[in-house]
């Protein structure tokens, strides 16, 4: 009996990937409030009514989406903030990070972009929480700092969100320059690395 449950949990959960993994693929070319529900099944093969064994809504499964795209960065924002060697050296291991994720993960990438600001409320609340917890988790790694001593926690989040900010925004130039020359891409990495040094620049005198 537990074999056959096991069974139907591993298909329910394979139907569920598929309807989001289509979802993904549509949403390459429009936007989540025009997105139907039958486009999606038509493409996983499913009737319309085997949606909702998954999720509530479109909007339902825009937030598992966010979750999907957004939830999987928390390591590498980790990463970034941990990096051993000097403000230079981190700002540059978290350019190449940034650059490489959105190689490998084009399609997330462009969904959060368009759907930030989008028109379903659930998804841009969805997208808003998951970086307000990379703000948080930024400004715990940079109170271990030195350089924070004397920084009120205010100040602290509100340069963390500088640096959320500009990764997502580094994030969306890598896009743009996805299927361009090496050249740009490179010039794109320059131009980061420059806003996050100018960040770093700031930081380093906000005290005085």
């Amino acid at each position: 009996m537990s074999h056959t449950l096991g069974i139907r949990q591993a298909q329910k959960q394979k139907t569920r990937q598929a309807l989001l993994d289509a979802a993904l693929g549509l949403l390459e070319e429009q936007s989540l409030s025009s997105l139907g529900l039958r486009e999606v099944t038509r493409e996983v093969g499913v009737a319309p009514t085997a949606f909702y064994r998954h999720f509530r809504s479109t909007a339902d499964l825009g937030v598992a989406l966010v979750e999907e795209a957004l939830g999987s960065l928390h390591p590498m924002i980790r990463t970034i903030v941990a990096s051993a060697g000097d403000s230079d050296q981190r700002i540059e291991r978290a350019v190449e990070l940034i650059a490489r994720h959105v190689e490998t993960h084009p399609a997330h990438v462009r969904f959060i972009a368009r759907e930030r600001h989008g028109g379903v409320q659930s998804v841009r609340e969805a997208i808003q929480g998951q970086l307000a917890q990379f703000a948080e988790e930024v400004k715990v790694a940079l109170t271990k700092d030195p350089v924070s001593e004397g920084w009120t926690d205010d100040d602290l989040l509100m340069l963390a969100n500088l640096y959320v900010d500009q990764m997502l925004m580094t994030a969306s130039l890598f896009l743009d320059a996805l299927e361009a020359a090496p050249e740009e891409r490179q010039r794109v990495a320059q131009v980061a690395t420059s806003r996050m040094r100018l960040i770093s620049i700031g930081r380093d005198h906000w005290l005085e």
